[in-house]
């Protein structure tokens, strides 16, 4: 295993030292804390960590290896992941090759020996902020200017880096190229289900194979499809899905989900659900250091019950900013008391921060999906009655 050393330095001046393990790299981003215990190859393959370093606050990763099952997209999407102790043999039955490995070919900075802890601690007390990692540059001043110089994360739009570049459709767990462009688009026949247009701000898969599993057929479109494209598609559901960064710098889906607010049912999750606070006419803001995690207690305040969900983001809407009488804020963060569900009272449409595919052993927020299929439903009842 490389023993190089490797130095992280924030933007703040704050230096940590530690070694790579996947060799010489460089790389900046902004720094963030996931508490999740195990899911670091789906964190490291989650669109919505792009432009980010991920530290992981359990002290040992790696030891139960990658497998070619359990990606939520294409690629690794973190600029770097930083971990206090690398476990170079994994030892796991679904194992095919190593953490290190598995970084290396995608030229993903891995550091091990860092005081995870305390970058955790100063993350929580400072906030999130950018970062430059470098086993070339050790040079601290360098470095922390560097990190200073660096793209941020406010005001970025960083969905048209993850998002798909032309439609897909998703079948047997895969995304597959049209044979034709969206304008000469058929759906499958013979195919039960709903047909669900899933807007691609940076998806995950495990999203999509929940969906496919309650017999749904997805069309996968890029984040900036126009209302009017929907409209042709003729879809009876709309997904809006996870992605990375500033929901404000996204104007563009914006625009289109008010193009398509009481059209069809519309399900939003993560940047989709801060979209459509967006388009009702609310405000988003940063938090401090974000949710990520596999533990986020999440109340519904339509029940009363808690849920543990599995959490991603760093951005939240503002429930104050929600004028409408018609908006009912569904569901509250128990650590924070800030928003994490929406539904309209009028029209077909709901939304939540959190990832009820996820399931972080508990499976408390898959219901999600079936709402989903049962709002499709009513509207096509409705429809017929009409």
């Amino acid at each position: 295993m490389d023993n190089t050393k490797a130095i992280l330095a924030l933007e703040d001046g704050t230096v940590f030292t530690g070694r790579s393990f996947t060799g010489h790299g460089e790389a900046v981003g902004e720094v963030v804390f996931n508490t999740s215990m195990s899911g670091y190859q789906e964190i490291l393959t989650d669109p919505s960590y792009c432009g980010q370093m991920v530290t992981m606050t359990y002290p040992l990763i790696g030891n139960y290896g990658i497998n070619d099952q359990d990606i939520e997209s294409d690629r690794i999407q973190v600029k770097a992941l930083l971990v206090k102790e690398y476990q170079e043999f994994p030892s796991n039955w679904r194992s095919q090759r190593s953490l290190a490995d598995y970084l290396k070919d995608g030229n993903i900075p891995g550091i091990e020996g860092l005081d995870t802890r305390a970058l955790t601690r100063h993350i929580r007390r400072a906030g999130a902020m950018k970062a430059a990692l470098s086993t070339r540059d050790l040079d601290r001043d360098s470095l922390v200017e560097k990190a200073k110089q660096s793209p941020d994360i406010v005001g970025t739009d960083l969905v048209r880096e993850v998002t798909c570049q032309e439609a897909m459709l998703w079948q047997e767990g895969r995304p597959v190229k049209l044979d034709t462009g969206l304008d000469q688009f058929q759906w499958p026949e013979n195919k039960g289900g709903f047909r669900i247009v899933a807007v691609d701000y940076g998806v995950k898969y495990n999203i999509l194979r929940s969906l496919e599993k309650r017999g749904c057929t997805i069309l996968l479109v890029p984040a900036d499809t126009d209302s009017g494209t929907i409209n042709n598609l003729d879809p009876q559901g709309l997904f809006l899905s996870n992605g990375p960064g500033d929901p404000a710098a996204i104007q563009y889906a914006v625009e289109t989900i008010k193009g398509q607010l009481g059209k069809r049912p519309i399900f939003g999750i993560c940047l989709g659900h801060q979209l459509i606070g967006l388009a009702l006419g609310g405000k988003t803001f940063k938090l401090k250091f974000g949710h990520r995690g596999a533990n986020q207690p999440v109340k519904d305040l339509t029940t009363g019950k808690v849920e543990i969900t599995s959490q991603n983001h760093g951005f939240c809407v503002d429930m104050e900013s929600l004028k409408d009488p018609d908006i009912e804020l569904s569901h509250i963060n128990l650590n924070d008391k800030t928003l994490e569900g929406l539904v309209h009272k009028k029209i077909p449409l709901f939304s939540v921060q959190y990832h009820p595919e996820a399931s972080p052993g508990p499976h408390d927020a898959t219901y999600l999906f079936d709402r989903f299929i049962e709002m499709m439903e009513r509207d096509c009842r409705l429809s017929i009655v009409d």
